[in-house]
């Protein structure tokens, strides 16, 4: 079968008339981009704030017809606001975001965590895995997403290939590994591809791989975030009811300056702060049994006591961790018995206690 072209999507979308306007969606230009990728489609549709209850069924008849043409396996259309720059240098945006806000609510999901970090390289995906995969362990049901866009790591780090499958051609099915469901664009993307999105695209991601996959039952959802505090963090926060982050750092001061960064951003979106973990705390010799502190040690514990969090657990730098991760193979489910294991096993115990007390 002929793969599906852009253009071929363009020409459906032609059928698609605007309320209150002559024309349809693409000799308006309002679809401002359409990505298609292995049999998936993603449409933006561009609208206002006061146009978007209208927008909202020219929005579904895309997904319709697209969904449609021979071939498409999955079709996704988002609505997104196309705002005009503004002529002067605009003030200091303040994050004053409500619960009433976050509109994206995942039916039968118990509890969304984001596992953030100020900066990459510290290994977070790492850690974010191997707490899903103790959380599971310990009887809960979960979901990991892959938040990350532009660099997914979790369908190598799950040992999961293939794409996700639709019964309907709206809900994706996720995928699965050691009883974890998992979502991430690096499922839709060839590995070595670049994803070249802006800002939107992304956005508009992130709430379908929330909205429009069938995570339920779930008591957990894991969600690995990008580094930094940006966008997706934002979208995260103000677009999802997430019960709390969890942040990962390395000991080192730099590190911890941004891992501080993302901590009070999560704070000022009213995001309770579950706990800090410190990743690569410290490193055994394999021959002598020594001790080394390589990137300095305690400074996640005593930026949690400053700041007022819990202190969820130190993480050795250690080959095995990398190795078992980099093989699709965890840790927590190939080492079960190793002390490593038994440090991610505590800190996922912490975590339910964490959920607990805030629920």
């Amino acid at each position: 079968m002929a793969s599906v072209t852009e253009d071929q999507i363009a020409e459906a979308l032609t059928q698609v008339q605007v309320p209150d306007l002559d024309g349809d969606v693409i000799s308006l230009e309002l679809v401002s981009g359409i990505v298609v990728k292995d049999g998936m489609v993603h449409i933006m549709v561009e609208t206002t704030e006061e146009r978007a209850p209208v927008m909202e069924d020219v929005r579904q008849q895309c997904e319709k017809l697209a969904a449609e043409i021979p071939g498409v396996l999955n079709a996704t259309a988002v609505l997104t606001e196309e705002r005009e720059a503004p002529a002067a240098a605009p003030p200091t945006p303040t994050l004053d975001l409500t619960q009433d806000e976050r509109r994206i609510r995942s039916e039968g999901v118990g509890a969304i965590i984001a596992v953030a970090s100020g900066k990459g390289g510290v290994g977070k995906s790492t850690t974010s895995v191997n707490i899903a995969l103790a959380l599971s362990r310990l009887g809960k049901k979960v979901g990991i997403m892959d938040a990350d866009i532009y660099g997914p790591s979790i369908p190598r780090m799950m040992g999961i290939t293939g794409q996700p499958r639709s019964e309907d051609g709206n809900t994706l099915i996720p995928m699965e590994n050691y009883d974890v469901k998992c979502m991430s664009m690096g499922f839709l993307v060839p590995e070595e591809e670049p994803t070249i999105w802006r800002g939107p695209m992304v956005m508009g991601a992130l709430e379908q791989m929330l909205r429009d996959v069938e995570w339920a039952p779930l008591d957990i959802l894991i969600v690995d975030m990008p580094p930094g505090t940006g966008d997706a963090q934002l979208t995260m926060a103000q677009g999802t009811e997430l019960a709390g982050a969890i942040i990962v750092s390395t000991p080192q001061d730099i590190a911890l300056l941004d891992a501080r960064k993302g901590l009070n951003m999560f704070r000022q979106v009213d995001v309770p702060i579950i706990g800090l973990v410190e990743n690569m705390s410290y490193y055994i010799c394999p021959k002598c049994g020594d001790e080394a502190h390589i990137f300095d040690n305690g400074g996640a514990k005593e930026t949690a006591e400053k700041y007022g969090c819990p202190f969820l657990g130190e993480i050795p730098l250690d080959v095995e961790i990398r190795e078992t991760s980099d093989g699709g193979r965890p840790i927590v489910v190939s080492k079960t018995s190793s002390p490593h294991a038994k440090a991610y096993m505590d800190i996922a115990t912490k975590v339910i206690a964490e959920i607990d007390q805030l629920n």
